[in-house]
Formats: structure tokens, C-alpha cells, sequence
């Protein structure tokens, strides 16, 4: 009968068939998933337990630009930011630079003490606190800068305390407040008296370098400007375990800067009113001279007023005075302007805003007051020597050598100026000539009395203007919020951790078995037989512990090999008087004794006579399966047969041996020819004799992939069960059943699949091939997932 005539395959689509194998497979394992999310949830819950909570403290300020565009600037920069154009302001990219200088973080480390840390055991691990919490807090009586990071322990002893130097094991013991010698210094350790102080024998005292402390300061802060464009406000934010200290230390540089910049702009104002009042000092002995001359003239002279009849004529000389008075105080401001530069060696501020008309110098003189300022601030913290502070120098210089020629150019061309208005007076003078010489002389002495008078009434301004500034103190930057923490931790996040560890817990155990199966290359199920050789398939075989089949056996085995029974029916076809059946299999180790020895005993158990040949010669394992291997002592096999084909075939067979109700034939001893003997054609007889006197001959013969035996003799079965082992067999081997299949070497090829564990999936399901008929006890686990499935099944309907 055609091998087609039998069709085993499921009815269900591919692609539903291989989701389901794979659920199956990896289902099989559920208890490596379950201890895998086991172990790592436990992992993140201990990771959870020791890992300081971390929290988010924010601050917000907006800076005070004392440059803003105003007017049709302001319009444009506003145009601009509706438009999508422009970004965050420089003057605010600025400012967020100074707040991340290295000067600024130099500043906020020494207020802040953030170079001292202190740290206590609790629990398992170590826990960082601040100094209100310590008990004991360390304080510099004599700082050196640290050229490496010191680490000490100090502890309580009675009244006094021990302090450990763990760089060189140094163990002090002292009174609370003592001086002690250290390798950053001379320290004392006091007592803290804060509220909020907690109870601990023992504190470990970190002093790291500043240059440390600074980098991992600028490292922990965030600076931002606002998100929308053309915004002078500044976000800071700081995410650390200790709130209290990220509190204190993003409210310190917020405090420093505004300090650093009103110090900057204090100094220019102290510059500026050193100057006036030395000025003016100067201007008012000029002026009580002038007046002591008015004075004395009028005395000589008896005059009391002007002449009324020069009115026109001094109207206009007046005005000419006006500029000649203008251009002289602009020549005194240069005069006395160059004085200060010439006489600024020490590389002093000088003054600004002063009424000089020039703007382009008054602008040098703001830039020049930048330079050394930025030069003083260097100077704190380094010397002359400094490459920096050299090229501010050399900057400087060159500023102050701009500024003379600046101011020589200016004084040039005011004298250009003069001498013009001036000429246009000597004209106005010609006209009054007739005015009386007392007149004349008196208007000499008044108008230098009002140049003076006029210079010292201008300054008396500027002071005035320079103090109400420096009174005034208005902030250059407003806090909108001060630095605040969230009451809630933003890591480590407990929910995400715990997620994240079961998700771990899943994929680890999962990509394992996925490389297992990736790199699993043996026979699993059937669907590799229909799929690389295309041939029927019997039946499948579960694992046994048990390898025989016992009468009234309804073990899944039994039940298997009944199944394997019915189909061999269906493929041998119309019912004959004997049928003989070769069982072989590719590799020795599938099986095929096993199915042989079984499905011998199956078919007498049907009342079937059954004759079960070992044609295997060359490795005889029949006897060995039934257990029998003390009949080889005491019968002859079918080797001594084809050896001497005169003896009787019956004399071969061992008639249904101990309990066994079929008759074997034993392959004999192992001859040293067996191919040679297959081929005399002698085990035709047998198979003859076999046909006439039995119901079944079951041939077991030797593996196809190994020796050619098989092949010599298949010319003989009605049916061939080629075995393969599930697990065991490499799937590169099956192109060899494939090839017999194909060329019809073997007739009416089937398979049977040996050794299936229907537990680990492969599309048979759980607990497939179990149940029925089995009276074996059923575990807990087995009933949860049969109700599933009945559960699953009853839903589909």
C-alpha cells in the first residue's frame, strides 16, 4: 500500500502549530524561569535595600542684564524670538559660564567645606551623612592644601576620642577640641551640638584635594538656561543623597555669585570716587583762588556791575565763552585724565564716567577696569609669574599705551577746537574795545572763576551720582526660587528597578534556551521527519523508565506501541496470511532492539504468532533486551544457519522463551563475514519458513548508515519501521533515510520516533501521550495545567 494512504499530520495551520511548539518548549522550563525572576528579584530588592535614595534639588533665578537692547533693538530681539529666530541670550551663556568657572567652584568648596566628608556603617554597607548630622565634625586650625586624598576614623573613647589615620595606621588619642598634626594640616575634632545630630561610636573623616572636590562639584551640578528664547532666567538643579548639602551648596554659588560681581562693580565705584574727591581737593583751592581775585579786583577797582550798553555784544561774547568754557574743562578732564594714566605704574583701576565727551575712551576705560580686575582676581590665587597673569599684564600695558595716545589725540584736537573759538572771541573783544579796562579785566578774573567754579560743580555731581550708585546696592540677579529638594526619590526607582529585574529574569533564562535551541540539532518531533524526508510517520514512543511492555500493561508506553500496532496495519493493507516487518534504524543507540523486542511482544498479545529474528550480526542485542542473555549459551542463531544452510530452520528458534508468547531467532555469534553471508541468499529460507509458520516476522536488522546488511535483505519486508531517536539522532543524518526513502531501497518506508518526551513541547502539548488509561499518580503541577487545557479547550468550542 502507498505510503500516502496514511496521514498523521495535524490539521492545524503552520504557523499556529510552531507558536504553540514554541510556548511548549520553553514552558518546559518554567522552573528556571521561575527560580531566574526568584534570584534576580531578590538581587534587586537587596540592591533596593543598600542603595542610598537619591534626590533632585532645583533652584531658579533671573539674571538683571543692565545692557538690555531698549528701543528698536528691544523690538528686534522681540521680532526675532516670534519669529523662531535667535536662542538663549549670550549675556545669559555668559553667566552660566561664570557659574561653572573653576573660580566660582573654588569659592563655593572652601564656604561649604565640601573637601570633608563623613561617612558612618549602618547595616551591611556605609552610609554618607553631612557634618550636622556627625557626631564629631573636623575643623582646619592650620590648612594645607592636601596633595592627596587623607582618610581617618574617628571614634569615642570615654572623654576622649581616637583618631586613625588610615594612610599610615597612626592611631591618636585625644580631648575633644585638641590640636592634632595631620598631613593636610593642623585639626581639631569637636563635638557636634546641632538637633539633628545622630548617634554613632564611630565616623569615617574623608578630606579629599580641592582640585578633586572642585571637579566633582562641576561635575554634580546642572546650569540650563530657560527654555524659551530670549529668556534671562537660570535653572540649577543637583541630584544627590543628601539633600541638606545640595540645598546649601546651590544657594552658596547663587550667594557667591551675586557677591563677586557686586565686589567687581564695588571697586570700579571706589576707583571712580577715590579720583573725584582727589579732584576736587584740588579744584577748590582753585576756586577759593579765583574768588580771592574777584574779591580784591572789585575792591581796587570800586566796581559793582557791567556795563549796560555792552549788553548785545556780551550776550554774544558770553555764548563763546559757553564753548570756551566747554572745550577748557573738556582739556582739564584730559589733562587730568593723562595724569592718572601716565601715573597708573601698579596697574590701578581708573576712574570712569568722569564727563569725558569721547565716548570711544570712556568705553576703553570700562574694558581696561575688566582687565584688571580679572588680573587682581588671578593674583589671589597665584603670582606674578603666572603665564596668565603675564598676558593680563602685557594686555594692560598695551591698554594703558592706547589709552595716552587715545588721550593725546583727543587733547589735540579740543586745542584745534580752542584756538577756533577762541579767534571768533578775539573778534567779539574788538567790538567792545571801548568798554572800560576795570570792566575788561574783571570779565578776565570772572571767567576764569566760573571755568573753575564750573569744573567743581560737575564733579560735586559725579560724586554725588557715584555714591547714590553705590549706595543703592541693587542686586544684579533675582531669586525665584531658592534651592528646594522633592520629598520623593528620583532613584533608585523602585518600581523601574523591579521591573526592570524581573524582565532580566525572564530574557536571561529565555536567551540561554534560545541559544540551546538555536545550536540543537537532533531529531525533536515528527514534523522533522515530514519536513526533511517527507515519509509517514508510525508513531512516536514515549520515554521510558520501564523498557518492557508487561501484559495488561496500559502505560503510555503500552499504549504507544498499540497505536504503533494499528498504524502498521493500516500501512501493510489488505490482510495476508504473514507479513514480514524489517525494523532498522541510521545509527546504532536509536532503538531499533527496543521497538523490535516490544512490538513482538505487542502483537502476541493480540493472539498474533510471532517470530522476532536478530538479523543485527554484527551487534546482537535482542536476547539482551528480553533479558535472556543465557539462551545464547544453549541455542544457535541464524549466523550458524547461513554458515551451514543444511541445518533445520526450526532448530534455530528458541520457542516463546520464560514468559514471552513468541518465538526468536537470535542473530548467533558475531562472524567475521557478515555481509558476505547475508548475501548467500540462505536468509531467504528463513524468511520463508518464517512467512509459512507465523503471522509476523519481525526483522531486526543492523543500521542502513553504518554497514550495508540491510540493504542486502530488503528485498525480503512487506513493511520497513525505520527508527529514529528523538534528542539523539543529528538531523544532517536524516538525508539518509531520505535517499532510501526517495530511491525506494527500502520498501514501504515508515517511521517510527523513539524516546519523545511529550513534556518538553515540540507541538505535542503537555502531557501529551499521558492520562488516558494511565492509573499512575498525577502531581499538583500536572492537574493545574489539565484544567488549563480543558479550560483552553472548552473556551475554543
Amino acid at each position: 500500500m502507498d505510503s500516502n494512504k496514511l496521514n498523521l499530520t495535524s490539521n492545524s495551520s503552520d504557523q499556529e502549530i510552531d507558536l504553540k511548539q514554541i510556548a511548549e518548549q520553553y514552558a518546559y522550563y518554567w522552573k528556571w524561569f521561575v527560580l531566574s525572576v526568584i534570584v534576580f528579584c531578590a538581587l534587586g530588592i537587596v540592591y533596593l535595600k543598600f542603595t542610598a535614595p537619591l534626590y533632585k534639588i532645583e533652584a531658579k533665578i533671573l539674571l538683571e542684564n543692565e545692557d538690555k537692547a531698549s528701543g528698536d533693538l528691544a523690538g528686534l530681539a522681540e521680532l526675532s524670538s516670534l519669529t523662531g529666530g535667535g536662542g538663549p541670550s549670550a549675556f545669559v551663556m555668559d553667566q552660566i559660564d561664570v557659574f561653572k568657572s573653576r573660580r566660582l567652584a573654588q569659592k563655593v568648596v572652601e564656604n561649604t567645606n565640601l573637601a570633608v566628608t563623613y561617612k558612618v556603617k549602618e547595616g551591611f554597607g556605609t552610609t554618607e551623612i553631612t557634618s550636622d548630622e556627625s557626631p564629631f565634625i573636623l575643623e582646619f586650625v592650620d590648612y594645607n592644601a592636601a596633595d592627596k586624598q587623607y582618610e581617618f576614623r574617628a571614634s569615642l573613647s570615654g572623654d576622649q576620642f581616637t583618631l586613625i589615620d588610615l594612610s599610615n595606621e597612626k592611631e591618636i588619642k585625644a580631648a575633644f577640641g585638641a590640636s592634632i598634626k595631620t598631613g593636610v594640616g593642623s585639626v581639631r575634632i569637636v563635638r557636634n551640638n546641632m538637633p539633628n545630630v545622630r548617634k554613632f561610636e564611630m565616623v569615617d573623616i574623608t578630606v579629599s584635594t580641592t582640585n578633586s572636590a572642585i571637579d566633582l562639584f562641576r561635575k554634580s551640578i546642572d546650569i540650563t538656561p530657560n527654555t524659551e528664547k530670549q529668556s534671562y532666567i537660570v535653572n540649577f538643579s543637583r541630584t544627590d543623597a543628601l539633600r541638606g548639602r545640595s540645598i546649601a551648596v546651590i544657594n552658596n554659588l547663587i550667594a557667591t555669585y551675586n557677591s563677586d560681581v557686586f565686589e567687581d562693580k564695588s571697586k570700579v565705584t571706589l576707583a571712580t570716587s577715590k579720583f573725584i574727591n582727589g579732584r576736587l581737593d584740588l579744584i577748590s583751592r582753585d576756586l577759593s583762588s579765583a574768588d580771592k581775585r574777584v574779591q580784591d579786583f572789585k575792591t581796587s577797582n570800586r566796581l559793582t556791575d557791567l556795563a549796560a550798553e555792552a549788553e548785545v555784544n556780551l550776550k554774544n561774547l558770553t555764548e563763546i565763552d559757553r564753548e570756551v568754557l566747554q572745550a577748557r574743562t573738556q582739556l582739564q578732564l584730559v589733562d587730568y585724565m593723562r595724569e592718572s594714566v601716565s601715573g597708573n605704574a601698579d596697574l590701578q583701576l581708573l576712574p570712569s564716567n568722569i564727563g569725558l565727551e569721547d565716548i570711544s575712551i570712556e568705553k576703553s576705560l570700562v574694558e581696561y577696569n575688566k582687565l584688571v580686575l580679572e588680573r587682581e582676581d588671578l593674583l589671589r590665587s597665584s603670582t606674578d609669574d603666572n603665564p596668565m597673569v603675564r598676558n593680563l599684564t602685557k594686555s594692560i600695558q598695551d591698554f594703558n599705551r592706547s589709552l595716552n595716545q587715545s588721550l593725546d589725540n583727543y587733547r589735540s584736537t579740543l586745542q584745534l577746537s580752542l584756538r577756533s573759538i577762541e579767534g571768533r572771541q578775539g573778534e567779539i573783544k574788538g567790538r567792545i574795545a571801548g568798554a572800560p579796562q576795570q570792566e575788561s579785566g574783571f570779565k578776565d578774573i570772572a571767567r576764569q572763576q566760573q571755568t573753575v567754579e564750573a569744573i567743581y560743580l560737575f564733579l560735586l555731581q559725579k560724586r554725588e551720582e557715584n555714591e547714590i550708585k553705590a549706595a543703592a546696592r541693587p542686586d544684579i540677579l533675582k531669586v525665584i526660587d531658592p534651592a528646594f529638594s522633592s520629598d520623593q526619590p528620583v532613584a533608585p526607582k523602585k518600581a523601574i528597578i523591579l521591573l526592570g529585574v524581573f524582565i532580566a529574569g525572564l530574557l536571561i533564562p529565555f536567551g540561554i534556551l534560545y541559544l540551546k535551541f538555536l545550536l540543537d540539532n537532533k531529531v525533536q518531533s515528527r514534523k522533522d521527519i515530514e519536513s526533511l524526508v517527507g515519509a509517514p510517520v508510525l508513531g512516536e514512543l514515549p520515554s521510558s523508565k520501564d523498557p518492557v511492555v508487561h501484559d495488561n500493561d496500559r502505560s503510555p508506553l503500552a499504549e504507544a506501541f498499540r497505536i504503533l500496532r494499528t498504524n502498521m496495519s493500516f500501512m501493510l493493507g489488505k490482510q495476508k496470511e504473514s507479513n514480514v516487518i524489517f525494523i532498522t534504524s541510521t545509527t546504532s543507540g536509536e532503538g531499533k532492539s527496543f521497538v523490535s523486542t516490544n512490538l513482538a511482544r505487542i502483537l502476541s498479545m493480540s493472539g498474533k504468532r510471532v517470530l522476532l529474528i536478530g538479523a543485527d550480526i554484527r551487534s546482537p542485542k535482542v536476547l539482551d533486551y528480553l533479558g535472556l542473555s543465557h539462551l545464547k549459551h544453549t541455542n544457535v542463531g541464524i549466523t550458524q544457519f547461513l554458515i551451514n544452510p543444511d541445518m533445520d530452520v526450526d532448530n534455530i528458534i528458541i520457542k516463546q522463551p520464560e514468559d514471552y508468547n513468541f518465538d526468536i531467532i537470535y542473530s548467533g555469534y558475531v562472524a567475521p563475514n557478515p555481509a558476505e553471508l547475508l548475501m548467500n541468499g540462505h536468509f531467504d529460507d528463513v524468511i520463508e519458513y518464517g512467512k509459512k509458520h507465523y503471522d509476523y516476522v519481525l526483522v531486526d536488522t543492523a543500521p542502513v548508515s553504518l554497514v550495508t546488511d540491510t540493504l542486502l535483505i530488503a528485498n525480503n519486508a512487506d513493511l520497513t519501521v525505520y527508527v529514529s531517536r528523538a534528542n539523539y539522532l543529528d538531523k544532517r543524518l536524516l538525508n539518509v533515510p531520505k535517499e532510501l526513502y526517495q530511491d525506494g531501497k527500502l520498501k514501504n518506508m515508515a517511521f517510527v520516533i523513539n524516546d519523545v518526551d511529550f513534556a518538553r513541547g515540540y507541538g505535542y502539548g503537555y502531557g501529551y501521550g499521558y492520562g488516558y488509561g494511565d492509573t499512575g499518580k498525577t502531581s499538583v503541577v500536572s492537574k493545574i495545567k489539565s484544567l488549563f487545557n480543558k479550560s483552553f479547550n472548552a473556551n475554543d468550542l
